[in-house]
């Protein structure tokens, strides 16, 4: 399927979640990829953050940015299960 060339661009607004209990602001490299990404498509950074690998803190975080008229969408990376104990 070929894209509408009629359709006129439309932006949208992204927040960037960063899943981590080691990465920084200074050494977050895949969430600074995807926000270079993301602008150079045209897209507009409407937010951006790093949440520890903690379920209720990346609920909190997601559900602050759904009530958030001036975020769009959400995209997220990192993150890792932990292991079951058997």
């Amino acid at each position: 399927m070929a894209l509408d060339e009629s359709i006129a661009f439309q932006p949208v607004r992204i927040a960037v979640l960063t899943v981590s209990d080691t990465r920084t602001a200074a050494d977050d490299r895949s969430g600074d990829t995807l926000v270079e990404r993301l602008t150079t498509a045209g897209h507009i950074l409407a937010d951006r953050a790093i949440e520890k690998d903690d379920a209720e803190l990346i609920a909190g975080r997601l559900l602050g940015w759904d009530r958030d008229p001036s975020v769009d969408c959400v995209i997220s990376t990192g993150g890792t299960a932990s292991p079951v104990a058997t």
